[in-house]
């Protein structure tokens, strides 16, 4: 991507929220961060984040979309995940992770991934911590409070707003729809961003 269309991509992500962090930080995310806001909130480098998104997306095509296990306990990422699992052939895991699922071949539900994908390295941290013990290498999206240890790779953005998430998980499908020629670079995507945003579900009346 050249200087000028990574300078235009970045003035349309900054409405996401995708580089709005807590008003926590951690030693490990501190070199990610750029600013604070009046309300003491953290900010992440967005050409970071970028950047990071580009390598991810990397990571994956070579350790094979198919072979790569996207998890989330946020329900914010349900569909942000499973838009991205559908354009690029990898396998989602939401909601709880069963302990064993990388590390205990005789359990029903055991699999072997050659990458591990997670939304909150906290709210995921069985995922995290079975992937380690497996030796299979980790790429997690991380918020300014987020401890990062056992985390290969970082994609540092906000990992909680339904919007940002839609956001981090569209522009790492569109990467590695690129990566391997099923997109050129000026060419739309099959989804908006807008579809990979979890919805409010609206409850119904009484």
């Amino acid at each position: 991507m050249s200087q000028q269309a990574e300078s235009h991509e970045s003035k349309r992500m900054l409405s996401t929220g995708i580089r709005v962090g807590t008003q926590v930080k951690t030693k490990f995310m501190k070199r990610f961060i750029t600013e604070t806001t009046p309300e003491g909130l953290y900010k992440l480098d967005l050409d970071v984040t970028l950047r990071r998104i580009s390598i991810a997306a990397r990571f994956i095509s070579r350790a094979g979309p198919e072979r790569t296990l996207v998890c989330s306990g946020r329900e914010n990422a349900n569909t942000p995940v499973e838009k991205f699992c559908e354009l690029v052939g990898a396998v989602p895991k939401l909601q709880r992770f069963m302990p064993g699922t990388l590390t205990n071949p005789s359990l029903g539900y055991y699999t072997e991934p050659g990458l591990v994908v997670v939304t909150d390295p906290q709210v995921d941290s069985q995922a995290v911590t079975e992937a380690t013990n497996a030796g299979i290498p980790v790429v997690g999206v991380a918020n300014t409070d987020n401890i990062t240890s056992r985390v290969d790779l970082v994609i540092p953005a906000n990992n909680r707003g339904r919007r940002a998430l839609a956001t981090v998980y569209w522009l790492l499908a569109r990467e590695i729809l690129l990566e391997r020629g099923d997109i050129k670079e000026r060419e739309g995507m099959p989804y908006e961003i807008d579809d990979f945003e979890t919805k409010m579900t609206e409850e119904s009346p009484e």
